[in-house]
């Protein structure tokens, strides 16, 4: 497994553990990176998407909202959810990494933690970001 997966899956691991517990994605992030032998490049790429997602959470929810058509926000899996907030938040915001990337890679997390129907569902939502995004720069 590569180092940014490796990292993407402590960031939902967080993050699902920030939605249950109510810490702070810091004081979580610092626990969950220091059980472990993370390399720098995976801790500094983590923190920058957990303290992101977590600083842009509204923003993204109603991103996912205005897409999610006929699914109220409260409805969809708490899983799902953050991964879409990830995968949404690399999209509009970590321009070093490749749109199409952003998309696999949440659809990766999604196959191992989520549901198998629920890959069709984050693939449309974050596919219709992507080409909102591609005709913005076309």
């Amino acid at each position: 497994m590569g180092r940014r997966r490796k990292a993407r899956e402590v960031v939902l691991q967080v993050l699902y553990a920030c939605e249950i517990g109510e810490e702070p994605v810091e004081l979580v992030l610092d626990d969950r990176l220091s059980g472990e032998d993370y390399d720098e490049d995976l801790q500094e790429f983590a923190r920058r998407l957990a303290t992101r997602v977590d600083r842009e959470r509204e923003e993204l929810d109603t991103i996912i909202a205005e897409r999610a058509l006929n699914w109220d926000l409260g409805r969809i899996a708490l899983i799902d959810k953050l991964i879409l907030r990830m995968g949404m938040c690399e999209l509009l915001h970590f321009p070093d990494i490749p749109r199409k990337v952003c998309i696999n890679e949440s659809i990766e997390l999604t196959k191992k933690y989520s549901s198998s129907d629920a890959k069709r569902f984050v693939n449309g939502i974050l596919d219709s970001l992507y080409r909102e995004m591609e005709e913005k720069t076309a």
